[in-house]
């Protein structure tokens, strides 16, 4: 994954913020990220119906928090030593909602086509399953590959603020006749085509370890 070479830099820049908020449950942390990632979807539909720009700044603002409190509600359960593996269920199945709720945002928005939009959620969705069934079958969760979690919450936030800038009304499109895409379409191919092949890196190393 591209940005865990910058782990570690993350970690120092959110380790104040988590010291300051350690007295809120990291239960509640990884709620507030559920329901913004939620609203994030909500807001790409939205923009069928109120100003694009409006609807994209919010879409951007509430993807930003989801993304922030997620990282933060691991790093404040390990400060106040509460770390669980019902805390680990819960973060890991919200996350695979968040993901859900953003990619039907954009499934039902006018940002991207429906069947582009589904192969990116595919992407996504079989990229995390590898790692887990890796866990469920003995040989450890497995994070590799190209293509993570945290790359895609970067290059969704880095595209959207595109669209705010350059195409609100996601009327732009790039490419020649058929194979003509709006930016935020080719990210959700992106999405498909290194998610797979991340699931595939995983099941490879899976495979090898069995």
């Amino acid at each position: 994954m591209v940005l865990d070479s910058y782990r570690q830099v993350a970690d120092r820049l959110l380790r104040p913020i988590a010291v300051r908020i350690q007295a809120v449950s990291p239960n509640l942390l990884s709620w507030i990220s559920l329901l913004t990632a939620a609203l994030t979807g909500i807001f790409l539909v939205l923009s069928f119906y109120i100003d694009s720009v409006l609807a994209l700044s919010a879409a951007l603002v509430s993807l930003l928090v989801s993304a922030l409190f997620d990282a933060l509600d691991g790093k404040v359960a390990r400060l106040r030593g509460i770390e669980s593996r019902r805390g680990d269920l819960l973060d890991h199945v919200f996350d695979r909602y968040a993901d859900v709720f953003i990619l039907t945002g954009l499934f039902f928005s006018m940002y991207s086509r429906e069947w582009i939009a589904l192969f990116g959620l595919l992407g996504v969705l079989l990229t995390s399953y590898m790692g887990t069934q890796a866990q469920a079958i003995g040989v450890g969760r497995i994070y590799g590959g190209v293509l993570g979690r945290a790359d895609r919450l970067v290059i969704l936030l880095l595209v959207i603020a595109l669209h705010i800038a350059f195409d609100p009304g996601g009327s732009l499109s790039f490419g020649y006749g058929d194979l003509s895409f709006t930016m935020m379409e080719y990210a959700l191919l992106l999405f498909g085509i290194l998610g797979n092949l991340t699931a595939i890196q995983r099941f490879v190393a899976a495979w090898k370890q069995l």
